[in-house]
């Protein structure tokens, strides 16, 4: 049951319900998400105690509380609010700068406050909770709202265990013929993580039998933006187009369309980030101001996939030395590699430039030609 109050507590804090956390050995304590936090569950949390905001450790190095140059440290910072509103709070967990901050105030988050964080990832939230320290037993209005549902309690270790729950599992009945202008012989195959919080298709391009060996294939992280409506600050779409046209002009192959858009923080964070990068911040040092690593993306269900389709030598279409990694470590066979480029604009130039430089990514080919005048 402890993954299943795991997957409520993650419901409740999307909704912008407090949760209750509690882990071994230390106090519990009421937590809300700084995305969507609102005066009301500030009040709640306020009436049991002080309030802290715990902020991730990519957070904490953009805020200059922790050293960027530290390879170790704690997974989350936490410092003491002083009365501070929904929109001040949102403020200091998300904006560009440091910040004046008592460093006697600051120290590393709890187990508690780091479960509160975990969940936010999982959600695709912003990485950033409230917390205050809430016992039951001295707090009829909490022990009652946990009585009566009010107010979900769970423990860290269950969040953890949500957390590292990766296996994917074929859903049939999502399965069926979708014939696309680069590949009118396609089908594509639904999976869904088996905690339920990301789906993934797999597009298979001409018959599994005619494929050749190895297969053609490309994991390709969901872009709403590029895929879909063809921006010009990423070269997405036009890798995802050009991967299908590369099967189908080969034989067939397989394109893994992921469910992690913005190198899985989500579509609303992706904005954000945007946003950060129209006042001089590249797409890293962006998404560390957000609270987020590099790339946040992990390639098991991609691996997964793979398996479940009996899709064992592969030639994989990227630029991305971390998909190769992690699709040999996973016991797939990767015998070649072939680099896929998109369009140079002076939109995608920095973005472009930035995966290559701070990613390590094999773009260097594309980065010597002339950006286009789009």
């Amino acid at each position: 049951m402890g993954m299943h109050d795991a997957e409520r507590a993650l419901f409740d804090l999307k909704q912008g319900r407090p949760l209750y956390v509690t882990a071994a050995g230390e106090p519990g304590a009421l937590i809300a998400t700084v995305d969507g936090l609102t005066d009301a569950a500030l009040d709640t949390l306020r009436d049991e105690g002080p309030l802290r905001l715990a902020v991730t450790r990519h957070r904490a190095i953009s805020m200059g509380l922790v050293p960027a140059a530290a390879v170790e440290g704690p997974r989350g910072v936490s410092l003491s609010l002083n009365g501070e509103g929904p929109e001040q709070i949102l403020h200091l967990a998300m904006a560009k700068g440091r910040f004046s901050i008592d460093p006697r105030d600051v120290r590393p988050a709890s187990c508690v406050e780091v479960g509160g964080l975990t969940l936010a990832r999982l959600g695709r939230l912003l990485p950033a909770v409230v917390s205050a320290t809430a016992d039951p037993d001295g707090s009829p209005a909490l022990r009652n709202a946990i009585a009566n549902g009010a107010a979900l309690s769970v423990t860290s270790s269950q969040v953890d265990e949500l957390a590292g729950n990766v296996d994917v599992r074929v859903t049939q009945v999502s399965e069926g013929p979708v014939p696309l202008a680069e590949a009118e012989y396609a089908r594509f195959v639904f999976f869904r993580e088996a905690h339920g919080l990301l789906g993934h298709v797999a597009v298979l391009v001409g018959k599994q039998s005619d494929w050749p060996d190895p297969v053609p294939v490309r994991i390709h992280s969901a872009c709403l933006t590029g895929d879909l409506f063809g921006s010009l600050r990423c070269d997405c779409g036009e890798q995802l187009r050009g991967s299908l046209r590369h099967f189908a002009g080969s034989g067939g192959g397989v394109l893994l369309y992921m469910g992690q858009e913005g190198r899985d923080i989500g579509l609303a964070n992706k904005l954000r980030a945007y946003t950060l990068q129209e006042h001089g911040l590249d797409t890293v040092d962006a998404d560390g101001v957000l609270g987020f690593g590099a790339d946040e993306r992990e390639y098991v269900a991609a691996v997964e996939m793979l398996k479940a389709l009996g899709v064992a030598r592969v030639r994989l279409l990227t630029n991305n030395p971390a998909k190769m990694e992690a699709l040999r470590a996973g016991g797939i066979d990767v015998q070649d590699r072939r680099p896929l480029y998109g369009t140079l604009n002076r939109h995608n130039l920095p973005y472009v430039k930035a995966k290559m430089q701070r990613a390590g990514h094999w773009l260097a080919d594309m980065l010597s030609g002339t950006p286009s005048p789009k």
